[in-house]
């Protein structure tokens, strides 16, 4: 068997190049390091053939002259069929001996189990370190300290989405299964990272491609606010919070401020959805300090409202002073109350806030609040 290890590391070598397409596509640097494997694992049998009673470490016996970037270009599968052709060279010459055969299939047995520990090994430890960087990618997104490195991280954890993201904020459970957040957003077309923070837990979600089916008619992209009730049951019990959309990835820090910001104060509003849009919780988060939540109340509502007409805020003034009440406005702005229902349509037109609905009047009734607040002149110093 000695003599002949080197005529079995030769005609396996030949076999793989004859029966394997990946094999000879390689590059010759790692052509040679599968041969070296091929060439270990024959001598490691002779070896171990000689003396049974010796029981190497296989896999660092064999697997141990191969690179370790050789792991990452070779599959598992892929080393299946490379020991299964060395297992039928080996066959083929030793004949009908019967004791040979016994010890190569026992052998081989060892040998594919292994090769699985390897690679469990090294799924396993791809796995943690996935964690940690999926970990770290969120965290760079909440607290919005981006550096030229970020988009790579995102490239190495396979991140698919592309276009508009979210943030979707909530309570942490007690069991977290990541796996079923994952797929349940896979069948949703979207891609999610996860990340744990205390108590918290913080989902990315962004859009991908679905695939490619000639059977399958065409689906419409469902909405964020969708995908997160689809996700809602992976979270813990209390508030969940989804941020506004944002254009991109690297622009989901401003998407995770808002939910953060919202979901500090879900609790202040007694019959809150779950999930919450942001959104809904502006006058919340103006209260409680949030400068995004003032100025996105200025911007979205008080400043188009001034900018378009001054009849419309003082009328939205006067109804919202006046407890909703069509009558008691037309009477203080000496018009006819259909004239007051006109301006309440044209206000919603404009701005796209229902003025008559008891949570879009709060929300209204803040944003001339602080509006008005940022319009007040300085005060002139005292000399």
């Amino acid at each position: 068997m000695r003599s002949l290890s080197g005529e079995l590391a030769t005609s396996t070598l030949k076999r793989l190049d004859d029966e394997l397409p990946w094999y000879r596509d390689m590059p010759p640097g790692r052509r040679s390091a599968v041969g070296l494997v091929a060439q270990a694992g024959i001598t490691s049998f002779i070896s171990w053939f000689d003396d049974p009673k010796s029981t190497p470490w296989i896999a660092a016996d064999v697997f141990g002259a191969a690179p370790r970037e050789l792991l990452r270009s070779v599959s598992l599968q892929q080393t299946l069929q490379l020991i299964r052709i060395t297992v039928e060279v080996v066959e083929h010459r030793v004949g009908d001996d019967a004791t040979l055969r016994e010890a190569i299939l026992l052998y081989s047995r060892e040998i594919a189990f292994a090769a699985a520990d390897v690679y469990a090994r090294a799924a396993e430890a791809r796995g943690l370190w996935d964690a940690r960087l999926e970990a770290l990618v969120v965290d760079s997104i909440l607290t919005g300290e981006y550096d030229s490195e970020l988009p790579s991280r995102i490239a190495a954890l396979g991140w698919n989405g592309h276009g508009a993201v979210c943030v979707l904020v909530g309570t942490a459970p007690r069991m977290l299964d990541v796996d079923q957040l994952r797929r349940t957003a896979r069948h949703l077309d979207s891609d999610v990272l996860i990340g744990v923070q205390g108590s918290r837990l913080v989902l990315v979600i962004g859009r991908v491609d679905p695939p490619e089916d000639p059977d399958s008619e065409s689906r419409d992209q469902l909405a964020f606010l969708e995908i997160a009730k689809a996700l809602e049951p992976g979270f813990g019990a209390g508030h969940l919070v989804l941020g506004h959309e944002v254009p991109t990835l690297l622009d989901a820090a401003k998407s995770a401020r808002a939910a953060l910001a919202g979901f500090a104060v879900a609790r202040s509003w007694r019959n809150a959805p779950r999930p919450t849009l942001s959104d809904d919780l502006l006058p919340e988060r103006a209260f409680a300090g949030d400068s995004l939540a003032r100025g996105t109340l200025i911007n979205r509502i008080y400043k188009p409202l001034q900018a378009h007409s001054k009849e419309l805020l003082t009328t939205l003034w006067c109804y919202l002073d006046n407890g909703r009440s069509l009558e008691a406005t037309a009477r203080e702005l000496f018009v006819h109350p259909n004239t007051v229902r006109y301006r309440l349509k044209r206000i919603s037109e404009v701005i796209g806030y229902d003025a008559t609905g008891a949570r879009e009047a709060l929300i209204l009734q803040s944003a001339l609040i602080v509006g008005s607040i940022a319009d007040a002149p300085d005060r002139p110093q005292r000399g």
